[in-house]
């Protein structure tokens, strides 16, 4: 189960500005290099409510995860 505050956000051009603070795990994604991937998984999820509509954004997002994680390791 998802931890509160973990959920699927806007993305950050439709973004107030008391949502513009980092959250923790973008921080973390942000240092990974899979920033960009995990904001077209969000924006995918904005779009389409349904994240079997949107296998290749996070597959992308995976790869990159997987990748970054063999290079650390």
């Amino acid at each position: 189960m998802a931890e509160a505050g973990h959920g699927w956000k806007r993305p950050a051009a439709e973004q107030g500005p008391a949502e513009e603070d980092e959250d923790p795990l973008d921080a973390r994604i942000a240092r990974s290099g899979c920033l960009e991937q995990h904001r077209q998984v969000q924006e995918c999820m904005a779009e389409r409510r349904d994240w079997r509509r949107c296998q290749e954004q996070l597959r992308a997002f995976g790869a990159c995860m997987a990748q970054r994680q063999r290079q650390r390791g």
